[in-house]
């Protein structure tokens, strides 16, 4: 079984986009569609910007989006039978099995980057990547800091993300490192995205979502927080608002989606991110990248 998967911040790069841009006329109407969706020039700072210029919460998040999308119009959809997006990634995989359309799911992604900056404005706070350590060891030192640090991202067994307070989070790391942790180090982020302190940015979000249209998913998406195949509109919406303040289960939706017969995973997006990541969770599946 054919499984689509999205990836999140992070995967950006100058230049992303072009090559899709320039390969079929349908695919430039849709790309150009965004510069109107979103009252800015996206794609000059897509193709022509510099790192910085791709790295603001509001440019990183709709040009990974627009540049996934894309990518799936592309290849057609590859005849999926599940999908699933690491963070941001969900909204791509919500259009790939019809729950979303390219204009509606821009747009909320774009509110959803805004809601997220502004709150990371509001109250500075940090995250870390803890490899070589059990999940499980993670969580039990986070639970132990006085202050917010909370496990964001489970990205594969032994790398896992933590989220909160830069206080709390730094006292986490040293924490780590003297339980076994091979390294912990703090991200270059201003926000403590998948955490508490995301609860401004979520109810904006929330806001945002119940005034969309969701439809029936054609194939299942597998959700960051319930690891599990979802078809259902009004459960989608739910989680998709939850994910804002709760951990990105990734090692685990991965794992779901191999028990139910995905052995066959496509990278839709830029980078190849995601493909390292499953392939160290389990290394018998086949990876692969859309375009």
């Amino acid at each position: 079984m054919k499984a689509l998967v999205f990836p999140g911040q992070g995967s950006q790069f100058v230049g992303m986009g072009k090559e899709l841009y320039d390969s079929r006329k349908d695919i430039k109407d849709l790309m150009e569609s965004a510069n109107e969706i979103l009252g800015f020039d996206i794609l000059s700072i897509m193709f022509n910007g510099t790192d910085d210029d791709l790295k603001k919460t509001e440019v990183t998040q709709p040009s990974i989006f627009i540049h996934s999308v894309a990518a799936l119009k592309a290849v057609n959809g590859l005849g999926a039978e599940m999908v699933a997006g690491h963070s941001l990634g969900e909204f791509s995989a919500l259009v790939a099995n019809g729950v979303l359309s390219f204009d509606d799911g821009l747009k909320l992604v774009s509110e959803r980057a805004k809601a997220m900056q502004a709150a990371c404005d509001a109250n500075p706070s940090s995250m870390a990547a803890i490899l070589g350590l059990e999940d499980a060891k993670v969580e039990e030192i986070c639970s132990q800091i006085s202050g917010i640090v909370v496990p964001a991202n489970y990205n594969c067994p032994g790398q896992l993300v933590i989220s909160g307070e830069t206080a709390a989070v730094e006292e986490a790391c040293v924490k780590l490192k003297e339980a076994g942790a091979k390294r912990a180090l703090l991200l270059p982020v201003n926000g403590a995205f998948h955490s508490p302190l995301m609860q401004p940015a979520q109810e904006r979000l929330a806001a945002a979502i119940e005034q969309t249209k969701f439809r029936k998913a054609t194939i299942p998406v597998y959700q960051n927080i319930t690891t599990t195949a979802i078809s259902d509109p009004d459960e989608i919406k739910k989680n998709l608002i939850a994910q804002l303040t709760g951990p990105v289960k990734w090692t685990q939706s991965v794992q779901n989606m191999i028990k139910d017969g995905a052995n066959n995973f496509v990278e839709v997006g830029p980078g190849k991110t995601l493909q390292g990541l499953i392939k160290k969770i389990d290394g018998s599946v086949d990876v692969a990248s859309a375009i």
